[in-house]
């Protein structure tokens, strides 16, 4: 008697609930199942649409532009960067999930690549609060922004357009400003949070990776090209991503051609030239 059941009702009750630690738990009960073959992905009824995913009433949402900026060489500034990570954390909890749940037409290879990264990012999040609570502060204390399920929620409807602009452009991010945040954690002597951002950081490269590979599998799927679909994405939608330091060799490991790291170091310049 097959008695493996449907992963989807699982992830969809992940993705509702709002307590972050029940949250990680169920994240990590799921990924034990579904490697476990007590879950699967076989066909099923199609993903219900809901706008928000389950996150608790703190922190305080406000726009991108309006959380306010702190020194770190204060307590409470440094506390707020911590908060800051300690919420992508979060909510790229929620966008695994959502990816996983939501595109259920691709193969059992794409369910379990992005079940796995969101018990990596669960993982994350407890260990960058738990740096938060050593200083004093606990997620929820500080304003935070919802720029990341936003663009979750704009790429509902294609699992392309979702493989393009977050795993290659908004977790891409986090391997250019990382290093750098890096740096500062480490001027301030704080040895246990460096040790947390050596965690994300190795992560990320290969959660960005798996987006690679799936954007290029659902270009080939579609008869694509994949550079050139990518620089009219991220024109139309998030060219802001991109101004600023490129982490070359970061980006090279998780995945991006050549040319198009040439293409975003550029990418200002190359708009000009039309």
């Amino acid at each position: 008697m097959n008695t493996t059941q449907s992963v989807f009702p699982a992830l969809l009750s992940a993705l509702n609930e709002c307590d972050p630690e029940a949250k990680c738990r169920l994240t990590d009960e799921i990924s034990a199942a579904f490697s476990d073959g007590l879950l699967d992905n076989a066909p099923a009824e199609a993903p219900e649409d809901f706008r928000f995913a389950g996150r608790p009433a703190k922190p305080r949402l406000v726009p991108a532009n309006a959380v306010r900026p702190r020194k770190m060489n204060t307590p409470e500034g440094y506390a707020a960067m911590l908060h800051a990570i300690c919420h992508i954390e979060f909510n790229a909890v929620n966008l695994a999930l959502d990816a996983a749940y939501r595109f259920r037409t691709l193969p059992a290879a794409f369910t379990a690549d992005w079940i796995r990264v969101a018990q990596e990012e669960a993982g994350h999040f407890r260990l960058m609060r738990a740096r938060l609570q050593a200083h004093g502060f606990d997620y929820g204390d500080f304003e935070a922004h919802n720029h990341l399920w936003d663009m979750a929620y704009k790429t509902a409807f294609d699992p392309l357009l979702r493989m393009a602009l977050v795993p290659r452009v908004l977790e891409a991010r986090g391997l250019d400003v990382t290093p750098a945040i890096r740096a500062k954690v480490e001027q301030k002597g704080d040895a246990e949070t460096c040790a947390v951002l050596d965690i994300i950081y190795r992560d990320e490269v290969g959660h960005v990776q798996i987006g690679n590979h799936w954007y290029q599998y659902l270009c080939a799927e579609r008869g694509l090209e994949p550079v050139a679909l990518f620089r009219m994405l991220i024109s139309r939608y998030d060219l802001f991503i991109f101004r600023g330091y490129v982490n070359i060799e970061a980006r090279e490991r998780a995945g991006f051609s050549r040319f198009e790291l040439d293409m975003l170091e550029d990418f200002e310049r190359g708009l000009g030239r039309g």
